[in-house]
C-alpha cells in the first residue's frame, strides 16, 4: 500500500440523477466558441475549428451550491453549457464510434473572469487564471445516455434571477458531441471520469453577489447556483 507524506485530497464527483452514487471526475476538458451566435458576438469566425482549455477536476461544485464570489474580478460571466461525461477510454476515436464512449450528460455552468481573459488575450497569454479557478465548474447531476440517449438538440438556456439571459437550441453546436470527442481524443487519451464541456450560446453576462443562475438542458436537467459574497 502506497503512503503518501499528506493526505490525499477527496476525489472531485458530480452527483448522478437517481441515484446515491457519485461519477469521480478525473479531468474537465471545454470548448471554446461552439454556437455561432457566440462566435460571433466575441467578433470572432465562427467557421474556426474548435479549440479546448481546461479546469481542474475539483473546480466542480454541485447545483444548489452557493459559491463565493471569485477573487481578482470584477467581471465574473456566466456560461450555460451541455457537459459530456466520458465513460470509456479511448485515443483518436473516430466520429462514427464516438458516442460509444459517453457515459452520461449534465448540465454546466462554465465561469469565467471575463476582466482577466480579457487582459490575457490582449497579452497573448494563457487564459488559466480566467477560466481554471476555484469553483468555476458547477455542473448538475449527470443523465445516464442509456436513460437520456444522445441529444442532437433542446432548448439550452439560463437565468439570473429568473431573467433568462440565454435560450437556444443543442442543434445550433457548430460541432456537435460526437465531433467534440473525436477531435478532442486526437490530443489526449480519454478516460472515464473526463467530462467535457461543449461551449456556450449567444447571451453570457455578468452575474453579481446575491444573485442566483438558474438553466437547463431539455431532457438532460437543470442547474442553480447562487452567488454569494467573495470569501474573506
Amino acid at each position: 500500500m502506497t503512503a503518501f507524506v499528506l493526505p490525499v485530497p477527496p476525489t472531485p464527483s458530480v452527483a448522478i440523477t437517481g441515484s446515491a452514487e457519485r461519477f469521480a471526475v478525473r479531468r474537465i476538458f471545454c470548448v471554446g466558441r461552439n454556437y455561432a451566435a457566440h462566435a460571433r458576438e466575441f467578433g470572432n469566425d465562427e467557421r474556426d475549428p474548435p479549440f479546448f482549455f481546461t479546469k481542474p477536476a475539483d473546480a466542480v461544485v454541485d447545483s444548489g451550491t452557493e459559491i463565493p464570489y471569485p477573487p481578482l474580478t470584477e467581471n465574473l460571466h456566466f456560461e450555460i453549457e451541455l457537459v459530456v461525461a466520458i465513460g470509456t477510454s479511448g485515443f483518436r476515436i473516430a466520429r462514427d464510434q464516438a458516442l460509444d464512449h459517453v457515459w452520461g450528460y449534465g448540465v454546466g455552468i462554465d465561469l469565467t473572469r471575463r476582466d482577466l481573459q480579457d487582459a490575457a488575450k490582449k497579452a497573448a497569454r494563457p487564459w488559466d487564471w480566467s477560466k481554471a479557478f476555484d469553483r468555476s465548474a458547477p455542473c448538475g447531476p449527470l443523465l445516464p445516455a442509456r436513460k437520456s440517449g444522445h441529444p442532437a438538440k433542446g432548448r439550452i438556456w439560463l437565468a439570473v434571477n429568473g431573467a433568462v439571459k440565454q435560450d437556444a437550441d443543442l442543434a445550433e453546436l457548430i460541432w456537435p458531441v460526437a465531433d467534440i470527442v473525436s477531435i478532442c481524443s486526437e490530443a489526449v487519451e480519454l478516460r472515464p471520469g473526463d467530462l467535457i464541456f461543449t461551449g456556450t450560446p449567444a447571451g453570457v453576462g455578468a452575474v453579481k453577489p446575491g444573485e442566483t443562475m438558474t438553466g437547463g438542458i431539455d431532457g438532460i436537467g437543470t442547474i442553480e447556483i447562487t452567488i454569494g459574497q467573495p470569501a474573506s
